[in-house]
């Protein structure tokens, strides 16, 4: 049986649903907490390339260091939004669930369903 990871925020509702969904579903859950542990820049990337996602896609818009660091500003590039969100997790949407080769946002919590 693969093992899921879950980038997980434990003070967010949505992340402890989603770990929740997994547990009832027995599945063997590696968590790792994102914002203490920090993420590798090739690990967002490879997470964002299974997601099909653009950087932009996964920032949490309604952060303070969103607005601080004005990356409604459409100049920045994806490397360049990697780097603020390596250098401000809190800006990486969550949570987020991998098993193997596949990769979900957990928002909402059901999402999860599709990698069991």
């Amino acid at each position: 049986m693969s093992k899921y990871k879950i980038f997980h925020n434990p003070r967010c509702s949505k992340s402890r649903q989603t770990l929740q969904i997994l547990k009832e579903h027995d599945c063997e859950v590696e968590v790792i907490l994102y914002l203490e542990t920090a993420i590798d820049e090739s690990v967002l990337v490879d997470i964002l390339g299974k997601m099909s996602l653009s950087p932009r896609d996964l920032l949490r818009k309604g952060e303070q260091e969103f607005k601080e660091n004005n990356l409604k500003n459409s100049n920045y590039s994806d490397q360049e939004i990697i780097k603020f969100m390596i250098q401000h997790p809190k800006l990486i949407e969550r949570p987020i669930v991998l098993k193997g080769d596949k990769a979900i946002l957990g928002r909402p919590p059901e999402n999860v369903l599709e990698l069991i």
